[in-house]
């Protein structure tokens, strides 16, 4: 298959720039308030809520599925008007959601709000921000998605300790106002100011530039790309499950091998950086790799740091070895979810793709923090570890199998 290197005309000086700079801001302050703060806050939850934590991670895990099955939906929503509108829209959306779930006293009101905020979001997150690169710079935005997950990856990094810090002085209704204001007073002007305008202002110029290069590039399709497709949905489907209990267990689970909670936050701590390495390195020199080599190779890292993690025990530095090999493979596998489907099925209907190819991994994850939570609890530390190792390595097999398929 040839390499995925039209000549697209990218924005370029300050306009390129803002694009990616805005939306990395969004990214970092939608994952951070809409994901990874309930990591922080889901304890002081179920304490003011007053009930078992299963239904805490229970109304977590309905928006979760809510979001899987709306996320094409969503993603044909943005290709027809455009991430302009509707990521402006997210904004407002995810901040009302949050203010929701700030004034929730009830069960009914907690999962109205957590299935509310979960839709929003696949207006907001990445599937949604790697159409409107792709809607900007068409088949060249390989690059400019790597910038963006780069910057990306300090979400973790800052609203692990901020929601810590903040519990000191606020409680976690609180903090989720205040996290409210920044989807609507920063996230949705920059949506609003930078983003494309509607689609067919991109389609104009993308079909234009494939035109003069159809005969160079040719996308799979009929068998091949039905594959491909079940072959990247399993992967994506195992990842998310992963990534998705790691999301809210990480600190319980290495407290639980016997680290202070200082040293498992500050291990936490080190996820973001090792994202933002792994994605540095490939933007710098990943360009001449081809897309689904570093899919697979990137995968593979993932099972490395949970069997690091699974023999280290309590001690602080195989945990930080663990952090960095699952940091840079999580850091990497943000960047394949843009990059591969671009190359293997181009840039036409790109949003209804990801989409399509992230429904089965948001319905997976949202099961992964119940079920995880359960699993923690009745089987204990080391078999709940061991699935992690089993499931990121039949993931990393899924990916490699596509490589060898590609050959």
């Amino acid at each position: 298959m040839s390499s995925l290197s039209l000549p697209i005309p990218a924005p370029t000086g300050g306009r390129g720039l803002a694009l990616i700079t805005a939306l990395g801001v969004t990214q970092v302050a939608g994952y951070g308030g809409l994901y990874y703060t309930f990591a922080v806050l889901a304890p002081k939850m179920t304490e003011s809520f007053g009930w078992s934590p299963e239904w805490t991670y229970g109304g977590f895990a309905a928006g979760l599925l809510t979001g899987g099955l709306i996320a094409p939906v969503a993603g044909r929503l943005i290709d027809h008007y455009g991430t302009r509108l509707m990521m402006t829209l997210g904004s407002v959306l995810a901040g009302l959601s949050l203010l929701g779930l700030a004034e929730a006293r009830g069960p009914v009101g907690y999962f109205a709000a957590m299935i509310a905020l979960e839709i929003v979001s696949t207006l907001v997150l990445y599937d949604a921000a790697f159409t409107a690169l792709a809607q900007a710079r068409g088949p060249g935005a390989r690059r400019a998605i790597s910038q963006l997950t780069l910057i990306g990856g300090f979400a973790s990094t800052l609203f692990w300790p901020l929601t810590t810090a903040l519990l000191n002085s606020f409680d976690w209704r609180d903090i989720y106002r205040i996290y409210a204001v920044v989807q609507i007073a920063l996230c949705a002007p920059l949506h609003l100011l930078l983003l494309p305008g509607p689609i067919h202002r991109t389609e104009s110029a993308v079909p234009s530039a494939d035109a003069a290069d159809a005969s160079q590039v040719r996308y799979l399709e009929g068998n091949d790309r039905r594959s491909a497709f079940a072959l990247l949905a399993l992967a994506f489907s195992l990842q998310g499950f992963v990534v998705s209990a790691m999301s809210v267990h990480m600190l319980t689970m290495l407290q639980g091998l016997g680290l202070s909670a200082a040293v498992a936050v500050g291990i936490g701590a080190m996820v973001g950086p090792s994202q933002v390495a792994g994605r540095l390195i490939e933007m710098l020199f990943g360009t001449s790799i081809d897309p689904v080599t570093t899919a697979w190779t990137s995968a593979a890292l993932m099972p490395v740091g949970f069997v690091l993690l699974t023999i280290g025990g309590s001690a602080a530095g195989l945990a930080g070895l663990f952090a960095i090999a699952y940091g840079i493979s999580m850091g990497l596998s943000s960047i394949v979810r843009g990059t591969v489907p671009l190359k293997l099925f181009g840039p036409a209907g790109y949003g209804a793709m990801l989409g399509k190819l992230s429904a089965p991994g948001l319905a997976v994850k949202a099961a992964a923090p119940l079920l995880f939570a359960m699993l923690l609890e009745r089987a204990g530390l080391m078999p709940s570890t061991l699935l992690l190792v089993a499931l990121s390595g039949l993931a990393a097999a899924a990916m490699y199998t596509l490589a060898r398929k590609l050959r």
